[in-house]
């Protein structure tokens, strides 16, 4: 059942910065992504209510993880933000194979080796990028895997592509992705210092877009700067629709908790509004929660909708979709069933990954945590 306070938003425009316009414009297409020529197709809306089976548990005992990245030719790899270390699981038997330590990652609070993703070359580079927190920053790097090595020494020396984002004991974002249009896009936390999640120049408070080599990527909305969007306080998923259009979720301070149609050079407020505003110069969330019904991390796109893992919340989010406008109230599940919930990612054919978090200094371990789950989502 819904939680009562679970509110219903549709997303505002900003005119605080590129690309102006006014509020009721939705916000369009990632840049670097091609509109159907003609008429577009109407987007079809999904069931207003749907359902979630957990069909098996994949996998359990894992140590604090973060990332998760499906692999194409089977497998999942999951980052542990603590341990530092990049594992295989075997989605079919749940074994798991330990690739390696990344070197250079120094944990400490929300900080480690947080979110991975694969090349969109990886057929045939075989390269996963990492973002994690160093002794002296946040960074994002890329590593070779090679699977024909001995279990703990399949990865490669980490090859730093982006560093320099700002790191603390919390608020460090972490969640990276590559898009539709083959970038690489990176959420970064304000470390818990307000003012500069409004300052375009710096790389606190923001959705970053970079090339594959770590360079701003073309067609970014601040010429030579990687910043895509800004007035963010800690990103923590990165999803895009069957149209390419880019969500993402943010953890509120001490009232609202927010899903964002993400659009270039969009201003999400932070830190002058959390939640909902009437300022014509911020852009405003597709659907906001309290903080204890949420605290969002990694989110996908799956069936009309964005699911949404909660934390502090210990729940899986549905929020159905037309446009980027929730078509219905989200709604709840899992409540309370398997604790904090970090990461979610689409599996195909109505299925997804769920990865749980109770080993991350916050929850409280239960024999076997911490797991993947695979749902099937209605």
């Amino acid at each position: 059942m819904l939680a009562a306070a679970a509110l219903l938003l549709t997303a505002g425009c900003s005119s605080g910065g590129p690309p102006p316009g006014d509020r009721s414009t939705p916000p369009g297409p990632a840049v670097g992504s091609s509109p159907s020529p003609g008429r577009p197709a109407a987007e079809k809306t999904p069931p207003a209510k749907g359902t979630v089976k957990v069909l098996r548990t994949v996998a359990e005992g894992l140590d604090s993880p973060w990332g998760l990245a499906p692999l194409p030719d089977g497998g999942l790899l999951v980052s542990s933000r603590d341990r530092a270390t990049i594992t295989r699981v075997d989605e079919r038997t749940g074994r798991k194979t330990e690739l390696g330590t990344v070197s250079g990652v120094a944990p400490q609070g929300e900080g480690g080796l947080l979110g991975i993703a694969l090349s969109p070359h990886y057929a045939a580079d075989h390269m996963v990028y990492a973002y994690f927190t160093s002794a002296s920053d946040n960074r994002i790097v890329r590593m070779l895997y090679d699977a024909k090595k001995p279990a703990g020494e399949q990865l490669g020396a980490p090859d730093t592509i982006f560093k320099r984002i700002p790191k603390g004991v919390v608020h460090n974002g972490g969640r990276i992705a590559f898009g539709p249009d083959g970038m690489l896009y990176a959420g970064t936390g304000e470390n818990g210092e307000r003012g500069p999640a409004q300052d375009t120049k710096s790389l606190r408070g923001k959705i970053l877009r970079l090339t594959p080599e770590g360079e701003p990527a073309p067609g970014n909305p601040f010429p030579g700067s990687p910043v895509y969007s800004y007035g963010h306080r800690n990103v923590q998923g990165l999803a895009w629709d069957g149209k390419q259009r880019l969500f993402a979720s943010e953890f509120g301070q001490d009232t609202w908790d927010e899903l964002n149609a993400i659009a270039p050079g969009g201003n999400y407020g932070w830190p002058d509004a959390e939640g909902r505003s009437t300022d014509a110069r911020f852009r405003n969330p597709v659907a906001q929660w309290h903080t204890d019904q949420a605290s969002p991390s990694g989110i996908a796109y799956a069936e009309g909708c964005v699911w949404m893992a909660g934390l502090r919340g210990e729940r899986l989010w549905r929020i159905p979709l037309k446009g980027t406008v929730a078509s219905a109230a989200p709604q709840a599940f899992l409540t309370g069933t398997y604790g904090r919930l970090r990461t979610v990612a689409a599996a195909g054919g109505g299925r997804l990954w769920l990865v749980t978090s109770n080993t991350d200094g916050r929850g409280t371990p239960k024999k076997g945590d911490d797991r993947i789950l695979e749902l099937e989502v209605r």
